[in-house]
This record gives C-alpha cells, structure tokens and sequence, in this order.
C-alpha cells in the first residue's frame, strides 16, 4: 500500500458539501453525499432493468424516481455501515476521519438522520407497483446483515453484489409486473460486477484490515487479485449477454456490450494491487461502466 493511498481521507469536504453550514456538513459527509460514486453505483443496475424490459417511452419517470432512491438509500446505508462499523472504523487511517468516529456527529444524531433518509426513501417506495414495492421491501434485511459480513466471511463483497444489485430486481418488476429469465441474468451480471469493483475497492483497505481481522475478497485472493478480477467482470459480461440475447437474438444485440467490455479490460490491464491511489481511480471509474452498460440495454431494449 503506497503512502498517497494511506492517507487519503475517506471523508472530505467536497462540491457543494463544502457551500453547507457548518452545523450540516457532518451529516452530508455521514451520508457520503460528497461520494456520489456510490448512489451511481445503486442506480444503474435500475436503470438497467428498466431500459432493457423496455420502459424507457411508458415509465420513463421511473428512472427520476429511482435517482432520488438510490441517493436516499446509498445515504441512510451509509449511515447504519457507520454506527454499526463506528469502532473499526476508529481504527482505519482512511476511515477514522468519518463523522461518528472523529466525534462531528453523535450517535444519535445519526439515528435520527437515518430515520428522516428512510422517510426519503419511503416516498420513492410508493411510487411503484405494489409487486415492486414488495420486491423492494424485501431488501431491507440483506441491507441490514451487509455490516456484518465482513466479520464473518472471507466475501462480504459477494453480499454487497446482491445487495447493490436489488435494483434490476425492482425496475424490472416495475416495468413489466414479473420475474423474466432475461431479469435473473442481468441481475447475476450485475452481482460479478460489483464484485469485481469492490474488490478493487477493497484494496485500499488490506493493510489495515490484516492488523483489526476484517476479511475481504482483495485479501482472500491474495497476489491474484487481477486474475479475480477479470473473472468476476469476464462473468458479468457473459451474463448480461446471455440477458441480451433473451430479449433480442440477434448477435448485433451483443455488440452494444463492446464499449463496457473494453472499458473493464481496460481496468484489469492496468490495476497494480499495491497502488490504493490507483485503485480508487478505477473503482470510481466504474461509474460510466454503468453508463456504458445502461446505453447498451437501451439500444437492445428498444
């Protein structure tokens, strides 16, 4: 781990964070609104769902109503990781700088902070099919258990996939009221990716993780984290074809999939484990991954 990636802060005073009154920005920072790497990341496997089962032109609105939820939900997730990961995170360099562990925002503030996202959320809820409404809801508990993980398993990354990837689940069910094969694919594509990109994430992190216990992918693969890396994205492309080719059987459908593919070619080729700088980069850089893959389900989706 270099010395730039150590001490990088995870917690900064960033955009329009940097414009709020003092008494506020805690809380912004709390929620990682200064990140907004993370609500993007919450959004497109949304996106994706309802681009690829074709509701661009008949629930269009859709896609406004899951930004805001992603914003609110990454946010209030964000909030319950930090009280349940408020002690570990006193003993990260990278993290100790947040919040509740530095003292800016007391443990009860953040409940209630958590409370009034939540409401945020709920108003987003509403907004769908009370099929994807149930879909939703059933999230929460996976939410609720992904602090956990990561003490109690080598792969908390595997439950972040499912966990960040609820949202093909609920777009698509919002869209077309069922489970279609096509839905299950880019669902299981979308979980090998955060995978891979958290994975990389996590790198910043190994140093510190080996002295406290913490377990994580990027420190169960070891010196092979390029090589895991590759094949958690070879397998999200791979599926999302597979969810292409349900929709529409057409090779050309494949072939919306090639800027993606050589964008995340482009991050295995050029990841060094032991730059955490660098690994930050390609993670954030994930963000027109989704950009990338969303275009494609729009062109296959129409």
């Amino acid at each position: 781990m270099t010395e730039t990636a150590t001490a990088t802060p995870d917690s900064e005073h960033r955009g329009f964070v940097a414009w709020l009154p003092a008494a506020l920005r805690p809380f912004a920072l709390l929620a990682r609104f200064d990140r907004p790497i993370g609500w993007q990341l919450l959004y497109w496997p949304c996106a994706w769902a309802v681009l690829l089962a074709g509701g661009l032109t008949s629930d269009w609105p859709l896609l406004l109503w899951f930004a805001l939820g992603s914003m609110a939900m990454r946010g209030s997730g964000c909030v319950y990781n930090d009280i349940v990961d408020r002690d570990l995170d006193a003993s990260v360099a990278r993290t100790r700088s947040r919040p509740l562990p530095s003292g800016a925002v007391t443990l009860r503030a953040a409940w209630v902070w958590l409370v009034l996202l939540s409401l945020i959320g709920l108003i987003v809820l509403i907004q769908l099919t009370p099929f994807a409404a149930a879909v939703a809801v059933a999230s929460l508990a996976l939410v609720a258990a992904y602090p956990f993980m990561k003490r109690i398993t080598w792969w908390p990354q595997a439950w972040l996939g499912i966990v960040f990837s609820w949202g093909v689940l609920v777009g698509w069910t919002a869209v077309t009221g069922r489970a279609d094969p096509a839905m299950w694919l880019l669902y299981a594509g979308s979980m090998a990716w955060v995978i891979g990109y958290d994975t990389i994430y996590a790198l910043q992190d190994v140093e510190d993780d080996a002295l406290i216990g913490v377990r994580s992918s990027a420190r169960a693969l070891g010196g092979r984290v390029r090589e895991g890396v590759a094949l958690f994205y070879a397998l999200a492309l791979a599926l999302w074809s597979g969810a292409f080719w349900l929709i529409r059987p057409d090779p050309l459908a494949l072939v919306a999939l090639a800027p993606a593919a050589v964008h995340l070619l482009w991050q295995v080729v050029t990841l060094d484990p032991a730059d955490g700088a660098g690994a930050l980069t390609r993670f954030r850089s994930n963000r027109f991954t989704g950009l990338l893959v969303a275009l494609a389900c729009l062109v296959v989706g129409l």
